[in-house]
């Protein structure tokens, strides 16, 4: 809330500057802002939906997902941004304009200022979450590290933009611009489709072989039971649901075993099958 608040008065502020003092660096950082304020609102309103609908029974699992799907949106705002970065720089190496060196530098620093606060306290959080999940990143939040990538993105590109500009004014070198500009938008590239690799696996329930083999562990080392089926998939951050079919020639209540695997915190929707175990028949010659 505080980094879309703060992202929201920037916009504000630099919009109102550059139509009052005609100044088109800053009108169009405003318009770029407002575009961050967007996709950053939508990673909030994840957080308030998913709070407002936990104890919604038509959501069979809850709503742990709204968060993956927040952090996609994100991830699918970051490619946008980063195809119309590309697109722009593109353009400015076949067209090559004049820039406002005097008045693009000043705004370049005052949105590195802003975002790399705007990162700062995201990161803070980010840590936090982290400490408590133990270091085990598939438990992190995804609509948070959207978020955090889309005000790294705007930081990195104006601490691009700075040095940039810098080399343009005082080296010349004003083709660095948009070869910068070509630059960040690769690197915005690759975090937007590692994120959509991420939440995507969460939003279409793809199994996790550690987390497999950690359930299928536990329960055969402990109990001594054949797992003959088993799915565990992520229903959101450090949440996950197993559904498990069991063989044992030493049955026990199907509440055992649940309070077995719910002792790790990470699980908790579990659903146990126990099956006896048949022993072989005996032949006559046994008999």
């Amino acid at each position: 809330m505080v980094v879309v608040a703060m992202t929201a008065l920037t916009m504000v502020a630099e919009i109102a500057a550059g139509l009052l003092f005609g100044s088109i660096a800053l009108l169009a950082d405003g318009l770029h802002m407002a575009s961050h304020t967007v996709a950053l609102a939508i990673n909030l309103y994840a957080y308030v939906y998913a709070r407002r609908h936990a104890g919604n029974r038509e959501f069979s699992f809850g709503t742990g997902k709204v968060n993956a799907l927040g952090g996609f949106t994100g991830a699918v705002l970051l490619a946008v941004f980063a195809l119309m970065m590309a697109w722009e720089s593109i353009e400015r190496l076949v067209s090559p304009v004049a820039i406002a060196f005097n008045q693009a530098i000043p705004v370049a620093v005052f949105g590195l200022v802003i975002n790399g606060l705007s990162a700062f306290i995201l990161n803070e959080r980010h840590d936090h979450e982290h400490r408590h999940e133990h270091g085990h990143e598939h438990h992190h939040d995804h609509n948070l590290r959207a978020a955090y990538l889309h005000v790294l993105a705007d930081a990195l590109t104006s601490l691009l933009a700075i040095a940039a500009l810098l080399a343009g004014k005082y080296l010349g070198l004003v083709w660095l611009d948009p070869f910068i500009g070509l630059l960040g938008a690769a690197l915005v590239s690759r975090w937007s489709l590692g994120l959509l690799r991420v939440t995507a696996s969460v939003l279409l329930d793809k199994q996790e072989p550690h987390q497999l083999h950690q359930v299928r562990s536990l329960l055969e080392k402990e109990t001594g039971a054949t797992v003959t089926d088993l799915h565990v998939w992520e229903i959101g951050p450090q949440q996950h649901s197993v559904v498990v079919s069991i063989e044992t020639a030493t049955p026990q209540a199907p509440t055992y075993y649940k309070h077995l695997l719910c002792a790790r915190k990470e699980f908790v929707h579990v659903i146990v099958e126990v099956n006896p175990r048949l022993l072989p028949r005996p032949d006559r010659e046994q008999r």
